[in-house]
């Protein structure tokens, strides 16, 4: 007898809320997991040209305010499809180029109607350093949070579930997109891809969420038990705290979205997955007992907090294992790169 297909769970739905900008950093400081704040865009420029002539009109705005450079812009295969993924050879399933956004947006145009045409990706493009103006009039306000803001620009598309390091207002700003969530837990059910060689930077899902293989990657079934999926019409936002996995779908012929990135860490302390990966190379294929003393000590000294370690130094005395501050911090820092530049 043939084994029964394996049913997916049926998602629920991010919490919701019809926020006045004004309220979001009340709102933000509360949250600790997604939400989705209903029209928080509405009033934006970019918003009321795709609303109003589509498309078009939203391309002649961005036009309007791109500067003479060429962008960064990644292009699938012809016929096949909307997801930007590994190939069969784990390299990419599309090409890398640079153009002008005016004859990108030119090839767009000229397939739109095609049921082959290419899927075509601007990715995390700065904002303030590709368009003039185009920030100041269509952003989030966000006291209080050095953010880091970019736009990403193109057709259908399907990104696997990955996480990022800092939190994230994504706002959806032209078409509609779908955000399936898992949180950072899920990560051992999401059966991750490499971590140096991905589509963008970020390990990614192996698990391909339109047509899951349930077979090859049965713990999926556990990640999805707790996922949440949010959809967002033009003008809405989605809070994605830190780490939070999510599978973004860009779901009409032409989209924008537009994303502030920001830490609550300060800027001089280093980045986390930098860590992980030296780790991995200095670490991760010792000998069983090695590994076990190197825990011993990073729980001693990292993630206990440390306090324990330094508590029998006197105060101001204990070099890095006082709290770092951007001294203490770029003293360590140079240390390091002199250390692996050997």
């Amino acid at each position: 007898m043939a084994e029964a297909a394996v049913k997916p769970p049926a998602l629920r739905s991010v919490e919701e809320f019809d926020l006045d900008p004004t309220h979001l950093d009340a709102r933000l400081k509360a949250s600790s997991t997604p939400f989705v704040a209903r029209g928080l865009a509405k009033s934006w420029p970019l918003v009321k040209a795709g609303l109003d002539g589509g498309g078009a009109d939203a391309r002649a705005y961005l036009l309007q305010h791109a500067r003479d450079r060429r962008f960064e812009v990644n292009i699938g295969t012809p016929g096949e499809g909307a997801r930007l993924f590994y190939d069969r050879e784990m390299g990419m399933n599309f090409q890398m180029g640079r153009a002008a956004l005016s004859d990108i947006f030119s090839g767009i145009e000229a397939n739109l109607d095609k049921p082959d045409a290419p899927a075509v990706y601007l990715s995390s493009i700065e904002m303030r350093a590709y368009f003039d103006g185009l920030y100041e009039a269509n952003h989030a306000d966000l006291p209080g949070r050095e953010t880091r803001d970019s736009i990403w620009i193109g057709t259908r598309t399907r990104i696997a579930p990955h996480n990022d390091i800092p939190d994230n207002l994504a706002v959806c700003a032209v078409g509609r997109r779908r955000f399936t969530l898992f949180a950072p837990e899920a990560f051992v059910d999401l059966y991750l891809g490499p971590l140096e060689n991905t589509p963008a930077g970020r390990a990614v899902s192996m698990v391909d969420l339109a047509d899951p293989d349930f077979a090859k990657y049965p713990r999926f079934t556990e990640a999805l038990e707790s996922a949440q999926v949010a959809e967002l019409e033009p003008g809405d936002a989605l809070f994605i705290p830190s780490l939070w996995y999510h599978h973004v779908e860009a779901l009409d012929p032409f989209n924008v979205l537009i994303n502030h990135w920001w830490r609550e860490t300060p800027r001089f302390l280093g980045d986390p997955e930098q860590a992980l990966l030296h780790a991995i190379l200095a670490i991760r294929d010792l000998s069983p007992e090695a590994r076990e003393r190197w825990k011993a000590l990073f729980d001693h000294y990292v993630f206990s907090g440390g306090a324990s370690a330094a508590a029998h130094l006197p105060e101001g005395k204990r070099g890095i294992l006082d709290p770092l501050d951007a001294d203490s911090a770029g003293r360590l820092r140079a240390f390091l790169l002199r250390a692996l530049s050997q």
